[in-house]
């Protein structure tokens, strides 16, 4: 510890100032969500450290080893916040008995290992954000879901639980957001699998397409995390866009901007006859979300509409 470092920390009640350089940690940096939240923190002037597990390349980088719980865990002392975005990809199919044990263990080791090294130190960050999922509120077609709503039933509802249980591990000290994020619109989110197979002509319904999707566009969703480093919210936050939207209009929206045909419906029983539990989870969930405490701590968002974000996202990648 350095020499005349106060032994306690401050309060997990007071908020980092807003408007100064902040120092972030980031495990799951070089992901969708990771590569967009450094770009724009690294543009609003904050300095990013990046958890790595193979050698550090650079003096921004920092080795960790999830799975067996080691990491260097002084580096906590040198950073205002903690951003953990690690955990298996769900859009990997099929989801097996080993995948789906992966899904469940890569995230909550990862937010254990970040815990347990925060609470080694004296003084831990102020704030840990840490990864979570609107999975958590099960399939509740009609109803509106705010971070107030209970968890539902599913694999993913109970994943998500464990994985925010294991991020409340964090000091007393530390503020803790888990956050709820919804279907990201944005390059290797859900349109990498969708843009190709709609130009192809393939584009579909899914099931009825009367589900919601509660998407949030990429350019939003690192923009909110950013907002919650220096708010005073805590406990969940519904990383969703502010206008619910179908399934059917998502992907209709996709076709009509590529203008290609939008003639085909996949049964349900067909997609879980082929993909079980990922394609009730993933495909066939109904989650009317809201991101109610994001509106009330008057967080504004760029892409209000799900085809604001559709077409920002065919723009940047060229369509």
């Amino acid at each position: 510890m350095a020499e005349g470092r106060p032994a306690a920390s401050p309060s997990a009640a007071e908020p980092l100032e807003h408007g100064r350089s902040l120092t972030v940690l980031i495990s799951g940096a070089s992901g969708l969500i990771g590569t967009e939240l450094k770009r724009q923190l690294a543009e609003n002037g904050h300095t990013v450290l990046s958890l790595v597990r193979r050698r550090p390349r650079t003096g921004n980088e920092v080795n960790w080893a999830p799975s067996a719980h080691t990491i260097d865990f002084s580096v906590m002392e040198r950073v205002d916040a903690v951003v953990n975005l690690s955990g298996s990809p769900l859009g990997r199919l099929p989801w097996t008995k080993g995948y789906r044990r992966q899904i469940l263990e890569s995230r909550v080791q990862a937010t254990k290992t970040l815990a347990e090294a925060m609470s080694a130190v004296a003084r831990p960050p102020r704030v840990f954000l840490s990864a979570s999922g609107i999975g958590y509120y099960g399939d509740r077609p009609g109803v509106r879901l705010t971070e107030d709503s209970p968890k539902g039933d599913g694999f993913l509802a109970d994943v998500v639980e464990a994985w925010e249980r294991a991020a409340h591990l964090a000091p007393e000290a530390t503020r803790v957001v888990t956050l709820r994020s919804g279907i990201v619109i944005g390059k290797g989110g859900v349109l990498s699998p969708l843009v190709p197979l709609t130009k192809l002509g393939l584009g579909a319904r899914f099931g009825t397409g009367g589900q919601h999707w509660p998407w949030i566009s990429l350019a939003d969703e690192a923009r909110a995390i950013r907002h919650l480093l220096t708010s005073s919210i805590s406990g969940p936050v519904n990383l969703v866009g502010p206008t619910p939207a179908t399934s059917d209009r998502i992907t209709r929206l996709v076709a009509a901007r590529l203008h290609r045909w939008y003639n085909f419906v996949i049964p349900e029983r067909v997609l879980t006859i082929a993909l079980q539990d990922a394609a009730r989870d993933l495909l066939l969930t109904s989650q009317l979300a809201v991101p109610a405490k994001l509106l009330s701590d008057g967080f504004e968002f760029v892409h209000e509409r799900v085809d604001q974000a559709i077409d920002a996202q065919l723009r940047r990648s060229g369509g």
